[in-house]
């Protein structure tokens, strides 16, 4: 088999062998609850496949990422659980790279497998705060009969540890209601309208972030003109640019434990959706592990 199959970057067993590897890639390849467009079950094949056509030096970092090491694991069995099942599967394999001591980089998948990484790292780092970067606001308690559906990701996280939205631009009245009556303080949320307002919104995202941040990335918060290849694309999104230096920011003055990139919908015969996703994904793990 083709090694650019089978791993992220496409790398070689020196830099790709789990012992002398800092990152473990999980894949969480799951879209039972998606409510509109299926298909983002494919996204961690197509990702690790896009990623091996990369170039490995990064040319705003001046670094080759990838000899920190970068594992690629093999798929979690979840495509046929229950949520319920799943996010307790994901749970698991998110405390057991942890305990191992590896960066646990996770590629959904619908949002919903955001939940028992979440859950794994709160256990892992008590001072944890989530980034949450998406179009949704993803609050709703419960959809369509399920309280684990990639709608309500976001209100199961609340309660786990404070969570930060930034780029949000779609949401119910009940998800407007139980903001303005329930929320309790533990979520902070920086709307593209605060965007368009502040100035300093990256100082405000981060300002509001514990010491310890795991970053949970929904592709649509981009806009669909750049990626279109998501479930539930809303316009009005943010660019390339914007949320890298957002990402930069945070790297640079808060400690990012971990992070999930989810929501790619692969379009057959678009390819530059899969790439986007795989570059943001390198570089974002440059920025966590810049050369000093």
């Amino acid at each position: 088999m083709d090694v650019r199959t089978k791993n992220f970057g496409g790398l070689e067993e020196e830099y790709a062998s789990f012992k002398r590897s800092k990152v473990a890639i999980m894949q969480a390849p799951y879209d039972k609850t998606a409510t509109y467009i299926k298909g983002t079950k494919g996204a961690p094949a197509a990702i690790i496949d896009a990623s091996s056509y990369m170039e490995r030096f990064d040319d705003e970092l001046n670094q080759e990422t990838f000899k920190i090491g970068i594992h690629t694991m093999d798929a979690l069995p979840i495509e046929d659980m229950s949520p319920e099942e799943m996010v307790a599967k994901v749970y698991s394999a998110s405390g057991e790279l942890l305990k191992a001591g590896k960066f646990p980089v996770m590629l959904g998948g619908e949002h919903s497998v955001s939940i028992g990484a979440v859950k794994a790292f709160k256990e892992a780092y008590p001072n944890l705060s989530v980034l949450h970067l998406d179009a949704h606001y993803d609050l709703r308690n419960e959809y369509f009969g399920s309280k684990f559906n990639h709608g309500c990701v976001a209100r199961r996280i609340s309660e786990i540890c404070p969570i930060v939205q930034v780029g949000t631009r779609s949401l119910s009245k009940e998800e407007k209601d139980f903001l303005a009556t329930q929320a309790n303080g533990r979520i902070k949320t920086i709307s593209v309208y605060d965007i368009l307002d502040m100035p300093m919104w990256k100082d405000t995202v981060t300002n509001s972030l514990t010491d310890n941040v795991y970053v949970t990335i929904d592709m649509d918060v981009f806009d669909p003109s750049i990626m279109p290849a998501v479930g539930t694309p809303e316009p009005g999104g943010i660019g390339w640019y914007e949320i890298l230096d957002l990402l930069k920011d945070v790297s640079k003055d808060k400690k990012i434990v971990g992070f999930d990139v989810v929501e790619l919908c692969p379009i057959k015969g678009q390819i530059a959706s899969d790439f986007f996703t795989a570059k943001l994904i390198y570089r974002l793990l440059g920025y966590i592990f810049i050369k000093k």
